[in-house]
């Protein structure tokens, strides 16, 4: 049997990677369900026509997307890390950044931050990041500044990425597409690639796709990821995402709390006391009251 690595899915059709550096298009049996990115995949068939999907293998972990009609998308599978991309501009959104974080605990993969544009700090980082990286820092998650204009920071980077399967994830604007070009030089050639394998010239720059890294490991590039829906998790789920609360929620009264009028809260505790900040405590709220919307 042969086996491969989907790096694209276009509904029934896959773009699979041999362990050659091949790509194959493959059809997807009824009997086998849709592929998606990064799926490992058994495949036949008489090349380089007519290539079948016959197996996906048990998948390590599934990336899901909720939309605000509460369905659920898979964008990718197999990952080992989630990189979390910010910058000084636009303002970094504290709220963005913790639902990655808690998707990155649901999945049971480390988190990592990339500060990019850092040619534009001075010394210390601004106010308003510190406060978005509270909950980074509350993980122990390491965090890297770069700059993708002058190449700060890109060796450390890619030393952090080798030989992992990642997926950048990071608000608009921030210069994510400028870092995935950093990282991989020859991404273009490579998009290219994927087209010409699809066999329709099929347009790959709004589709889950899996990248080489020139060092080795690969980069999931998702646009799916940068508005994110967490109403899939479970309360625990979402808890589990702020480790610097998860302690006091346990000692709640009630095992559901909301952390909002309920008695016996010993979030709220924990906050008149100085040890959260109410800011954190907003942000998990908003995810409670988002999953039971």
């Amino acid at each position: 049997m042969n086996h491969g690595q989907v790096i694209i899915s276009f509904g029934a059709e896959s773009i699979v990677e041999t362990p050659a550096g091949e790509l194959l298009r493959c059809l997807t049996r009824r009997r086998t369900g849709r592929t998606i990115c990064g799926d490992m995949v058994e495949w036949s068939g008489p090349l380089p026509d007519q290539l079948a999907i016959d197996r996906i293998q048990p998948r390590r972990n599934t990336l899901v997307r909720t939309n605000y009609r509460g369905q659920e998308r898979p964008l990718a599978a197999n990952l080992d890390q989630l990189v979390v991309v910010c910058a000084p501009e636009p303002t970094p959104d504290p709220r963005l950044l913790d639902r990655y974080l808690v998707l990155a605990r649901s999945l049971d993969v480390p988190p990592l931050v990339v500060i990019n544009k850092g040619d534009l700090l001075t010394g210390t980082l601004p106010t308003r990041m510190e406060t978005a990286l509270l909950g980074a820092r509350a993980q122990d998650c390491p965090i890297h500044i770069v700059s993708t204009v002058n190449g700060a920071g890109l060796d450390a980077l890619t030393q952090s990425l080798g030989h992992r399967t990642s997926l950048l994830a990071g608000q608009s604007g921030v210069g994510k597409s400028s870092l995935i070009n950093r990282l991989i030089p020859d991404r273009q050639a490579r998009t290219q690639a994927i087209s010409e394998a699809s066999g329709q010239g099929r347009h790959t720059t709004t589709e889950t796709t899996l990248y080489r890294l020139p060092a080795g490991g690969g980069l999931v590039d998702s646009p799916g990821v940068r508005m994110l829906r967490l109403a899939h998790l479970s309360h625990a789920d979402i808890e589990a995402g702020f480790p610097d609360i998860a302690p006091h929620a346990d000692r709640c009264e009630f095992r559901d709390c909301g952390h909002g009028v309920e008695p016996g809260c010993a979030v709220r505790a924990a906050i008149a006391k100085g040890t959260i900040t109410a800011e954190r405590l907003a942000s998990l709220r908003e995810l409670l009251a988002e999953r039971n919307a």
